[in-house]
């Protein structure tokens, strides 16, 4: 599948850039500028680009793949695999061969290296499934002003699956960890866009008690079939509840370091925020910077779709998803007069610790007019969502504002 990916986008460059080159009718103007091997984004809906998902994901950038999912078509209980986002950073490997491919566990803080194949896990260790939420770091990095760098992600790189495989803190006692071991970290294998080998993409982790929580997952499967090549197959590190990030694709490597990991993409502004509130735009010194760890409470609203037309004379049922981190979700409200009022929902608890929570209520608007529902969810710690973007940080992480969409009734 990789080779006829990488078949199509070439053949899409080489017709597109020859002569003038054409998008829709139009002279691609400046196409002789397009970096090699990247296509021009008015191709990129095209099915055969993406197989396997929805043709209505948005994307954002193609080199490396980050595609986002529209706020209503996340309105499953569980996400499918065609729904899921993409958010990589480097380019997936060429070849996955289940049978051949291993996990090797290593770093300073192990009592023995040790390999397992994917079929050697299977056997080995007790089999767990989980629906388990991962948002990238960056979800809503396009609300921020003045903007931030990064891929400008609005609401949709989030998503909620079934995850099947072990549980890292089985493989760790197996191999067995030194009381000194405070952090891992994790190598796949994917490649730098740059095309060097031996330079790695990301190697993320986190602290060695999120890394032996029950649900955080070796997974070969979401929603009992194989991981969707795009996301991570065959085998993946799956960690609810934190940054997607450290949830590393495309796994050969775990680390148990008695330091804090320090792989691509742990150091400099990478996934951190200022440990203080800085005035927008202003520059923050990386001493200044903070791992992010849990992520902040967030809902969306995925029914129905923003733009509606409604008629007056019935009620509109509106539901969505919740989520908070490491946290429970304990309440959820919605507000269609821009926050002067607020009407509770109904929620439901998680099936799992770290899935999300789906909630819906019914609304009767007063008069036709245009109108915004505005979804507010509070945490089992009683933090709730701003109604403004928050805190603004030079990467756009972290912006968990409220969900807003419009509808006309009349």
């Amino acid at each position: 599948m990789k080779k006829n990916l990488e078949n199509r986008r070439s053949f899409l460059a080489k017709t597109a850039l020859s002569a003038v080159g054409m998008v829709a009718g139009l002279p691609v103007v400046f196409g002789r500028n397009l970096p090699e091997n990247i296509s021009p984004i008015g191709f990129l809906k095209d099915e055969e680009v993406l197989p396997g998902k929805h043709p209505d994901l948005t994307i954002l950038n193609n080199r490396p793949w980050n595609v986002e999912t529209p706020a209503h078509l996340l309105n499953d209980d569980v996400t499918p695999a065609d729904k899921f986002f993409i958010r990589n950073n480097g380019i997936p490997p060429a070849t996955t061969d289940v049978n051949s491919w291993t996990l090797e566990i290593s770093g300073e803080s192990v009592k023995q290296v040790k390999s397992f194949t994917i079929k050697e896990l299977k056997s080995k260790f007790k089999t767990h499934s989980y629906n388990l939420t991962l948002e990238c770091g960056g979800n809503g990095r396009a609300g921020f002003y003045p903007s931030a760098s990064g891929n400008q992600w609005t609401e949709g790189a989030v998503a909620c699956s079934k995850w099947t495989g072990v549980r890292l803190k089985d493989i760790l006692q197996d191999v067995g960890i030194n009381a000194d071991a405070v952090y891992i970290g994790y190598y796949g294998k994917d490649t730098h866009l740059s095309g060097d080998a031996d330079k790695v993409v990301i190697s993320r982790g986190v602290p060695i008690s999120k890394a032996l929580e029950d649900e955080t997952l070796i997974a070969w499967a979401m929603n009992d079939e194989d991981i969707p090549a795009m996301n991570g197959h065959p085998l993946r590190l799956v960690i609810g509840g934190w940054p997607a990030s450290v949830s590393g694709k495309w796994l050969s490597k775990i680390v148990v370091r008695n330091i804090v990991h320090d792989g691509s993409k742990m150091e400099g502004d990478s996934y951190r925020v200022p440990k203080n509130p800085v005035q927008p735009g202003e520059k923050v010194p990386l001493e200044d910077f903070k791992i992010i760890e849990s992520m902040p409470v967030k809902s969306l609203i995925t029914y129905p779709k923003t733009g509606a037309i409604l008629s007056m004379d019935k009620k509109l049922n509106i539901n969505g998803q919740a989520w908070a981190g490491d946290l429970e979700v304990s309440g959820m409200q919605i507000s269609i007069d821009f926050g002067a009022t607020w009407q509770a929902c109904e929620l439901r608890k998680p099936v799992n610790r770290l899935a999300w929570q789906h909630w819906s209520t019914e609304v009767q608007f007063p008069q036709s007019g245009y109108y915004e529902i505005w979804a507010k969810a509070t945490d089992s710690e009683g933090k709730s969502q701003p109604m403004v973007i928050p805190g603004w940080n030079p990467k756009g992480y972290l912006n968990n504002s409220c969900h807003r969409i419009a509808v006309k009734v009349g």
